[in-house]
């Protein structure tokens, strides 16, 4: 008897099986009809597992022509009538196919960023704890950008600010804080290749009651996005973001508030292995006249509260950085010394937290193994003497008035010769 062939699956290519996206997005202000598995339409697991770079390739790349391409982020037309050309331009278009690595390496990280969100979105509920979410988020991150140290990894801890506090909080070992359904929270974590930084955020609630107050800051965010470009003054951009910000109020307990944006906070461009790579788009009206530049990237972040619109440094400090030109300085503690090498080893200039440290692999598992050998021990002195001759900046969580509310939404995007690209964009927000 002939063995009859079995047919190839439609849905099963490179050994990955393909499904449909099932499980809505729940979260307030999320994009009406964003699935929180969408991924799974890639061949990606539920949970995600698969690194995405199995699930997508380079568009040069001709080694599994099968793959799709990395996602192209959503394409904008830059503002300002000098710019009418760009779109169509054919000499740009060829500077741009000479730019194909370096939007790959982006395209990369905005699709593990775009599928580790998605996943948080999924469990992230009153009642969690905080360092359980940082940890299962922080995870999936390393899982599917196949941490390999300073090559690919995380760009920065994962911020979970709370109400009144509107950034750069992250729980160290022992903080025990529990997410309930009166908080307003703002998710806050970057992906990174060969250094090239997506900085993502949004802002998570569950009562309905401030809707406007998140509204607000993601109306005022796009319009940031909307009023960037090539040539275009930052002072502008950050009139644009007040403008539609300050048009909203919100009603907290039979109060209502204006809701202001937070004037000492700003996006900022991004540099390789650099988060703060010089320039900063404010979010109010300025007398900033610099011009954004042809191929720069930036993160066009906004914050909103119901408080003064200020913020201070207050609360224990739980992220830190290599400060990007540090100075050479003679350090005479051994601690010191040795905890200076390994922030150089395991995270470069790139944002790390206390919590990293102490993990048994010291915040890379391909750096250090884990066996305990990466483990940071008794260093607090030692990170206080780094902080204390400029080798190290401390980032201390950046706080409104106590009772208010803030709130964040943030995208990367780069300024191509054609047009912008909002990497970072998704179905959810």
């Amino acid at each position: 008897k002939k063995k009859k062939k079995k047919k190839k699956s439609p849905a099963a290519n490179n050994g990955l099986t393909k499904g449909t996206p099932s499980t809505k997005a729940e979260g307030r202000m999320l994009t009406e009809g964003s699935f929180t598995d969408y991924y799974v339409a890639n061949g990606q697991t539920e949970p995600p597992t698969i690194p995405v770079v199995n699930l997508f390739r380079a568009e040069d790349d001709k080694t599994n022509p099968s793959l799709p391409p990395f996602p192209e982020g959503e394409i904008q037309e830059h503002p300002l009538e000098s710019n009418v050309h760009r779109i169509s331009s054919a000499e740009l278009r060829q500077n741009e196919r000479m730019q194909s690595d370096l939007y790959a390496k982006l395209r990369h990280a905005s699709e593990v960023h775009r599928q580790v969100r998605h996943s948080a979105q999924s469990f992230i509920k009153p009642g969690i704890k905080l360092v359980d979410m940082c940890e299962r988020l922080e995870e999936t991150n390393r899982a599917l950008v196949q941490e390999h140290g300073l090559e690919r990894g995380i760009g920065f801890p994962t911020g979970c600010s709370l109400n009144h506090v509107a950034a750069h909080y992250t729980p160290n070992v022992g903080d025990d804080t529990v997410l309930s359904y009166d908080d307003v929270m703002k998710v806050d974590f970057g992906t990174q290749i060969d250094g090239r930084i997506i900085d993502c955020a949004w802002t998570v609630s569950f009562n309905p009651k401030y809707d406007p107050l998140l509204e607000a800051v993601k109306a005022a965010t796009n319009a940031g996005i909307a009023a960037a470009g090539i040539d275009v003054r930052l002072c502008d951009v950050g009139e644009a973001v007040q403008e539609v910000m300050e048009s909203y109020e919100v009603e907290l307990d039979g109060k209502t508030y204006p809701v202001k944006c937070i004037r000492n906070l700003n996006g900022h461009s991004i540099g390789p292995y650099q988060i703060h790579a010089g320039k900063s788009v404010p979010i109010v009206k300025s007398d900033d006249v610099t011009k954004m530049e042809e191929n720069e990237i930036f993160a066009i972040e906004t914050f909103g509260t119901t408080g003064r619109g200020y913020i201070v440094e207050d609360l224990e400090c739980s992220h830190y950085m290599k400060n990007f030109d540090a100075p050479r300085v003679p350090l005479r503690m051994s601690r010191s010394k040795n905890l200076l090498a390994h922030i150089n080893k395991t995270f470069g200039t790139l944002a790390f937290c206390r919590r990293w440290l102490e993990r048994e692999d010291g915040g890379s598992f391909t750096v250090h193994g884990g066996n305990g050998k990466g483990k940071q021990e008794k260093y607090m002195g030692a990170l206080k003497n780094l902080c204390d001759v400029g080798i190290v900046n401390a980032y201390p969580p950046l706080c409104d008035v106590k009772g208010s509310y803030t709130a964040q939404y943030e995208h990367t995007l780069i300024l191509r010769p054609t047009c912008k690209e909002i990497l970072s964009r998704g179905d959810d927000y």
